[in-house]
């Protein structure tokens, strides 16, 4: 018979042997230090392993200095994902990288006086010692840096593969420009008011030479290969059909009665409603507005046009252009209005749009504004409304809709493009909402375009050879005077290497958004100084498997980095299979928000040292001890004084401790609600689980690892115990690899340590064994922990715990060959137990005896006179 002991007093003999508590800072501290070693020891090329690939990337950080705890709660989880496959034998790359150019660095080198590039050195550095802090196991050996010339060579080398394909092109675009300090600003330099942020200026809208990417060139298959996107949420899958915009409809001609000039085009969605069109809209920057413009000087418009840029977009606003108006394309008798309007956008369609007030919402209240006195004309009878609007699709054409009237919307539809291409001036169209990208910049902190101005020659390409075109170094930033690049006299002059004559660098850089739409890609080979990647190594670790990153950047960054997937794929830089699509699947966390606390009378927001917290479930103000302050959780921000310090934190708590706090608090996807007050919770149930492992091998001794007894030989508590522990190892793993829920692992492995520290009568073999699975499931979310809990556990085993392998789920231990009896004392019942089904009648009452002792013996030394087993054995009756 195998030998038991209760938990209490295996815990006892534990605390002689072991601390009781494990000493976080010190457990981690060590750890960090071993891991560091083998690391340094067994450099690995994850793109040549024969393993079985698993590619999980988090969105690599802009370096500022200093992590947040929503880059700790990102990590957190791609980390924990990335220790678990690496458990389970895959070949996993888990890389990390910087998002170095751009404005913040521009601006703070300025404020600081320091380089952009000597900044951001300082600040990687910083974080890289964050991230080891939060155990986080990155394949630093795949690092990148989009601000080092071996990496924006590769930006450069793309952007020059594109123009080859023709993607890349250049034009006048409107920028934002700063009068006094004479430069261009980005969009999150202009304040609310329409000022710089540094001069103070009102901001205008100027045209300048940009560059632009094709990217509607893909729109197709970037709407498309959507559908295959299973593993993303719908969410951001809708953000982008939105964003892309395909719409089918029809294009029509408006000839205008100006001789000299073209007619309009525009494109509608609704051709069923032509006859009702009663107004046309154009953008400021339409071809008719400058004719009208330069031909009538009239004060009146030049005025609306200064205006314009400082009204919203969806503005009512319009004004009518004197002597000029367009002919019906299908009734020429009718002369339609021409206004300017703020909602048109000069880069969607043609720049024009069509006005039926009787039928779409916009259109209606714009006419009510600038035409208030005029009637409204239907054009369709339908029941369908909007705002008292009647916009629906269904119903039947007026007889305001002249020989269409009677049809139904689609046939009218139908019947008018028809009737319209007739004439040569309508046919069917599609139009995208999807615009080029423009990836100019006029900063001096970013990836140079590397093309070249010759007077001779035009715009010519750097030739590949004299990549990377580098940043000069020796700049002097002021934020005045447009792009540094054009005063720096060394890097603007050149040789066109078409004809060797004298040229001009271009002095834009890239839109970082550039840098951060291909990194997944360079990771795979980071080293190769011949190619961004090779053929081999990007077709082999490609697509990446897991994706984690903030939902804000669901439209931009993703659709970017999934074009220049399908470019590459295209370009047979890698094999993209179907759809050449980057991430399999997309996990977007929720924000971090802070516990915030706000005056009760007054609503101001309190610092910290504003609030009592000796008690924190009953907070008080310092300055009034009878008032306790309003509690909420808000988004951190430095005005609330809710912002919390990760650095801090884990210094406080331990890593581990932080981790799991972390994962528990909240679904992924969910907001976090961070209340620091909670995480002592997870530093008990961690000290549970150390005591389940110290229990487990106090009772061994020096004895070496004893096999697990057979499912038949176990006692029914090691059959409970052992189902428990399958149990959790099938919730667990699908939880890590399907589901993703990894709150529910938090909560599920609590619930395993609870239950192992109750049972009180199971063998030291199964003890062991349920603590080995107990401390594997937990690596992945506290490493530290499990590391030195397997130093305890690991007799014999070669390597740490992030050696072992995953635990198997073994679903013959989970079938229970249990049976409910019902104990009963003279026909009432006192207890239920669970029996193993092949148990005899004369087992069955020795458990009974044992699990009903209370009402059993008694004092007088009264025996049952019989014990009648029931039912099968269901119940037990003792009968006195």
């Amino acid at each position: 018979m195998r030998s038991t002991s209760c938990a209490s007093q295996l815990r006892f003999i534990a605390a002689q042997a072991y601390p009781d508590r494990l000493d976080y800072s010190a457990v981690e501290s060590k750890w960090l230090a071993k891991w560091k070693a083998e690391k340094e020891q067994n450099i690995k090329d994850t793109a040549t392993s024969k393993k079985d690939k698993f590619y999980v990337l988090s969105m690599f950080p802009y370096p500022s200095g200093t992590l947040h705890l929503g880059h700790l709660r990102v990590y957190t989880i791609s980390d924990v994902i990335s220790r678990f496959r690496k458990m389970q034998g895959f070949n996993v790359l888990h890389p990390m990288g910087w998002d170095a150019f751009g404005l913040p660095a521009e601006n703070a080198a300025i404020e600081r006086g320091i380089s952009p590039a000597e900044w951001t050195v300082q600040n990687i550095e910083k974080m890289r010692g964050q991230f080891q802090m939060m155990l986080a196991d990155f394949d630093w050996e795949n690092e990148v840096t989009t601000c080092s010339p071996d990496y924006y060579r590769w930006t450069q080398d793309l952007f020059l593969r594109m123009h080859e394909a023709g993607l890349v092109y250049r034009k006048a675009a409107v920028v934002n420009w700063d009068p006094i300090d004479m430069t261009v600003l980005a969009n999150e330099q202009v304040d609310a008011e329409g000022r710089s942020w540094r001069s103070g200026a009102v901001v205008e809208k100027k045209k300048l030479e940009q560059w632009f990417v094709k990217i509607t060139d893909f729109a197709e298959p970037l709407l498309r290969d959507l559908e295959t996107l299973e593993g993303w949420p719908q969410r951001v899958k809708t953000m982008q059909k939105n964003w892309i915009g395909k719409s089918s409809g029809a294009e029509f001609t408006f000839p205008i009665n100006a001789p000299d000039l073209p007619p309009i085009q525009i494109f509608t969605s609704r051709p069923d409603t032509l006859m009702g069109v009663q107004f046309l809209a154009v953008s400021a920057s339409h071809p008719v507005v400058k004719h009208v413009k330069d031909t009538t000087q009239d004060a009146a418009l030049q005025a609306f046009l200064e205006k314009m840029p400082t009204l919203p977009e969806d503005s009512k606003a319009g004004f009518k252009l004197p002597g000029i108006t367009a002919k019906h394309p299908l009734d020429d008798t009718l002369d339609i209005p021409i206004y300017v309007a703020p909602y048109v956008l000069s880069d969607y369609g043609h720049g024009a749009v069509m006005g039926v007030p009787g039928h779409d919402v916009r259109d209606n209240r714009f006419w009510k504004e600038n035409e208030p006195e005029t009637q409204i004309n239907y054009v369709i009878k339908t029941e369908e409304l909007t705002e008292g609007v009647p916009t629906g699709k269904s119903g039947v054409l007026t007889e305001a809709s002249g020989k269409f009237s009677s049809m139904t919307v689609k046939e009218g539809g139908k019947a008018i493009v028809a009737a319209a291409q007739a004439k040569g001036l309508g046919k069917w169209s599609k139009q995208w909402r999807l615009r080029d990208w423009l990836i100019s910049r006029q900063r001096y902190w970013g990836a140079p375009i590397p093309m070249i101005h010759c007077g001779s020659c035009g715009v010519v390409p750097v030739p590949r050879e004299e990549l990377p075109v580098k940043l000069p170094l020796d700049i002097e930033l002021t934020g005045r005077g447009g792009s540094p690049l054009g005063k720096h006299e060394d890097f603007l002059n050149c040789k066109c290497p078409k004809c060797g004559g004298a040229a001009k660098r271009d002095t834009d850089t890239m839109d970082t958004f550039v840098d951060s739409s291909w990194y997944y890609m360079r990771y795979v080979d980071p080293k190769n100084t011949r190619a961004p990647f090779s053929y081999e190594k990007g077709s082999r670790m490609l697509p990446v498997e897991v994706y984690i990153g903030g939902v804000e950047h669901a439209i931009l960054h993703l659709l970017y980095s999934r074009f220049f997937a399908k470019f590459t794929a295209k370009s047979g830089m890698w094999d993209g299979g179907d759809t050449a699509e980057p991430f399999k699947r997309l996990i977007t966390q929720g924000m971090v928000h802070g516990k915030t606390f706000t005056d009760p009378v007054t609503g101001r927001f309190l610092k910290p040292d504003e609030v009592d917290l000796t008690d924190p479930k009953v907070p008080r103000l310092v300055s009034d001890q009878t008032k306790t302050p309003n509690i909420s959780f808000e988004k951190m921000s430095k005005s609330k004084y809710n912002g919390v310090d990760p650095e801090a934190t884990i210094k406080a708590y331990g890593a581990d401790c932080t981790r799991a706090h972390i994962l528990f608090t909240a679904p992924v996807s969910d907001v976090l609600e961070w209340d620091e007050d909670k995480i002592v919770g997870m530093q008990r149930w961690l000290s549970r689980v150390w005591r389940v492992v110290t229990s487990a091998a106090t009772r061994l001794e020096d004895k070496n690892v004893p096999a697990l007894p057979a499912l038949h030989e176990m006692t029914p508590e090691e059959k409970k115990a052992w189902r428990d522990v399958h149990l959790t190892i099938k919730m667990v793993t699908e939880s890590m690899s399907t589901t993703y829920s990894l709150n529910t692992v938090v909560s599920d492995l609590i619930k395993l340590t609870n239950a192992l520290t109750a049972y009180t009568s199971i063998g030291e073999a199964l003890q062991y064994h349920a603590a080995v699975t107990l401390v594997k499931l937990l690596a992945p979310i506290a490493p530290a922990t499990a590391e030195e809990s397997w130093t305890v556990l690991g007799k014999g085993a070669t390597g740490g715990i992030f050696s072992q392998p995953w635990p198997e789920f073994n679903e013959t231990a989970t079938k229970s060959n249990d049976m409910k009896v019902v104990l009963q004392v003279n026909g009432k019942m006192r207890k239920v137990i669970e029996v193993d089904r092949v148990m005899s009648e004369d087992e069955i009452k020795e458990l009974c005896w044992k699990e009903g002792a209370q009402w059993l013996v008694r004092r007088d030394g009264q025996q049952p006179k019989k014990v009648i087993i029931a039912n099968g054995g269901r119940i037990a009756n003792f009968v006195f």
